[in-house]
């Protein structure tokens, strides 16, 4: 086997960070990464267990290239199928040499060696109850301005859809300390952005007992270089008052909440084990809407919950209504293997699930091409992010986590990562269009070190 790989990701930030921490950690034991499967000697694919659909997907990709193992390639599956379907892969697609959950990644260089030794069968199978998370020094970063940073691993919430909680063990948050010195390289290296992540990444509890959550937030967030803090995905179980007083406090806080609420209905949040009611999540809304901030709430939706009537529908399309989302991100119900709501009868027709889905995204769709409208003629600062040539547009982002297509009236682009005032001309349902208001004699371009596309920090 060469020492060249080629890995490809499915699934959430969560995976796509768990990549770039297993990149670092396989160039650091001497292996070079290669953009296409028929110039690599090791295949990897970081997998996605959530919906069925990211299941089937990385199987027929294995099911796709397994003629490949004819020229001497290794496959290695990675992330929650693998935790979830463990030696089972084995049979599934014998020509699979290594198997790994997410907890195991730190594990890998030991693994690896198995592998360059012949060993053919190789399993990185975490009980479920570790205390340790993956922590790296070699994490290569995809984005040379913004960057990840998990601060937890895992969930305890055990929602009856969930798989999670069986697939990325209990939840184990790293030490304030050793996150600050992750954000400090970072942003000595020319990144601006830093976003933590975690499945419940509100959850957070400091092993030292030195920070909360919300301090921890606000400790990188003045740290100096830093532009834009975000977080993603908080629980409404964990989400405190504190954490909108911070956004409030800290402007490098971004001012946007992910806040997953899954249904409108207290019934079918019981059924879910979400441990709230409807009250309980609308109090917290409330807590976001009486900031000074104008802070942009986006959530997740399940629609075709085993025993969700017409009337709990009903109670999802009056929250929506009630909150204003800036975005839902909706799905129908799929019993995922090991969790609770696999033994419930899903009697629900998959015909009414995409009915509902299609009403609950319409109803959403409406609400944002009225919501975004309160964004006409501000001037947001947009980080630069990639141009659309076709439509001569240079296409950024919000501190509120929306796309921003926006002219400018200088003949050079501006560089990617850098900051600049856009004034809004144009709200659409799913981004805002601007011009910049930045030129040669009025602001100027806030410009950030460049830095190669990959950075190890080591």
């Amino acid at each position: 086997m060469s020492k060249t790989f080629y890995i490809e990701t499915f699934g959430c930030q969560m995976n796509a960070h768990d990549s770039e921490k297993v990149i670092g950690t396989l160039e650091q034991q001497g292996y070079a990464r290669v953009q296409d499967e028929d110039a690599a000697g090791l295949i990897l694919y970081n997998t996605c267990s959530i919906r069925d659909k990211a299941e089937q997907k990385v199987f027929h990709r294995l099911n796709e290239y397994k003629k490949l193992q004819g020229e001497g390639k290794k496959f290695a599956v990675l992330g929650c199928v693998a935790q979830q379907e463990g030696e089972k892969i084995f049979e599934k697609a014998p020509y699979v040499s290594m198997v790994a959950g997410s907890a195991s990644y730190r594990n890998l260089p030991e693994m690896l060696r198995r592998l360059e030794a012949g060993e053919e069968r190789i399993t990185g199978l975490d009980d479920r109850q570790t205390d340790l998370t993956f922590e790296t020094e070699f994490t290569v970063r995809s984005n040379p301005h913004r960057g990840y940073i998990t601060i937890i691993e895992g969930c305890d919430k055990f929602c009856a859809y969930c798989v999670v909680p069986y697939t990325r063990g209990k939840e184990r948050s790293r030490t304030a300390a050793s996150v600050l010195v992750e954000a400090k390289k970072m942003v000595d290296l020319g990144f601006t952005e830093i976003q933590f992540l975690g499945q419940n990444v509100n959850s957070y509890r400091d092993p030292s007992g030195r920070m909360s959550f919300a301090e921890l937030l606000v400790a990188v967030g003045e740290l100096p270089g830093i532009r834009r803090v975000r977080f993603t995905t908080s629980h409404p179980r964990d989400f405190a008052r504190d954490i909108v007083q911070a956004i409030d406090d800290t402007p490098t806080l971004c001012d946007h909440i992910h806040l997953p609420v899954q249904s409108g209905s207290t019934a079918v949040l019981k059924a879910m084990s979400r441990e709230y009611t409807r009250e309980w999540y609308l109090e917290r809304m409330s807590w976001i809407k009486e900031a000074k901030r104008d802070i942009s709430i986006t959530s997740d939706m399940i629609v075709g919950f085993p025993g969700e009537t017409d009337a709990d529908f009903e109670e999802t399309i009056t929250l929506v209504g009630e909150v204003k989302y800036d975005a839902v991100f909706a799905f129908k119900f799929s019993p995922r293997p090991n969790t609770p709501a696999v033994t419930m009868a899903d009697s629900i027709p998959d015909e009414v699930k995409s009915e509902r889905l299609r009403i609950l995204m319409d109803r959403q769709r409406e609400i944002q091409r009225e919501h975004y409208g309160r964004h006409l003629g501000e001037v947001q600062e947009v980080m630069v992010e990639s141009y659309n040539p076709s439509r001569n547009q240079v296409v950024g982002r919000s501190s509120q986590n929306k796309t921003v297509n926006f002219t400018v009236s200088r003949i050079a682009q501006p560089p990617i990562g850098s900051y600049l005032p856009v004034r809004i001309t144009q709200t659409l349902p799913n981004c805002l269009v601007g011009e910049a208001i930045a030129d040669v004699d009025a602001v100027p371009f806030v410009s950030v070190q460049r830095v190669s596309d990959f950075v190890v920090l080591n």
